[in-house]
């Protein structure tokens, strides 16, 4: 049984789903298996990365799944050490290969790396393979607004979405609103925060308790009502559909500001700072 989500539109006409499937370590037979019954759970939004090496388990899953590619939206995202632009061409062609696919939905840089600075280069990359039908729509991961505005600034063209840590203990509100003003799109990676003691929190137990629901499908549901896309992961099919079961129930106001109260300076995951992360 599959389940119908929502769709948000982007500031490029694409179309995604609210909610979508992360694939982060999960590779091989294993991860096939996983993805594929994601599918079949429903999920139409696929999330991968070159650097997750697993492209081509994602096009796998694609392959044995009997639903149409053209209901498929899958995202693969650019490596920090191919960002100048032959070498982020060549890559995106790469990606293709692997996925053994004609296009993505969605391919974002994966981090700005600005101590490299070559962050545009890769965007006009990333211009040039949408303009060619290697991309629908292109967008970024973890940029400052100060990285998004350069871009627009000497490419004209802003990205469609920018996939940034978001969780309950780091809920991104100032990058969220910035956003929202610039019409791109907040997509959270780890919006479960990558099951850390999120899930064992007491004020968001009570939260599910009320509702008769798990933390995570409270946390889900917290991000739906924020406008923010997420990208959950899980290889257990019930977990799976437990994650895409958030649409029956609402939270109050008083439930949501109860839960961005619990956001805190230190609340990344690996403290991964765009400001000086490196990703290669």
């Amino acid at each position: 049984m599959s389940l119908s989500i929502p769709e948000v539109t982007l500031n490029d006409g694409v179309t995604l789903p609210v909610i979508g499937f992360g694939t982060y370590k999960l590779n091989g037979h294993k991860g096939v298996n996983a993805i594929h019954s994601a599918i079949n759970a429903g999920y139409r939004l696929i999330d991968t990365a070159y650097n997750y090496e697993n492209e081509g388990t994602v096009g796998e899953a694609i392959r044995r799944s009997s639903v149409p590619r053209k209901a498929l939206s899958i995202t693969s995202k650019l490596p920090g050490r191919y960002q100048t632009y032959d070498k982020a061409v060549t890559a995106i062609q790469e990606s293709l290969y692997r996925a053994n696919l004609d296009y993505y939905d969605l391919y974002l840089i994966h981090w700005p790396n600005p101590k490299q600075n070559h962050f545009v280069e890769a965007w006009q990359a990333l211009i040039d393979a949408k303009k060619w039908g290697l991309i629908r729509s292109i967008g970024v991961c973890n940029f400052l607004p100060e990285h998004i505005e350069r871009l627009e600034k000497e490419t004209g063209i802003k990205p469609s979405i920018n996939q940034i840590e978001c969780h309950p203990f780091f809920n991104q509100e100032q990058q969220r609103i910035w956003h929202e003003e610039h019409n791109i799109k907040t997509e959270s990676w780890s919006p479960l925060a990558r099951a850390n003691a999120v899930l064992q929190s007491e004020t968001i137990g009570k939260i599910a308790d009320d509702h008769n629901k798990t933390i995570s499908q409270i946390i889900l549901r917290w991000h739906y009502q924020l406008g923010v896309i997420s990208i959950p992961k899980s290889s257990s099919p019930e977990r799976q559909y437990e994650n895409l079961s958030i649409f029956d129930f609402t939270l109050n106001e008083t439930e949501m500001s109860t839960i961005a109260e619990l956001t805190r300076p230190d609340g990344r995951i690996n403290d991964q700072d765009p400001a000086t992360y490196e990703e290669f």
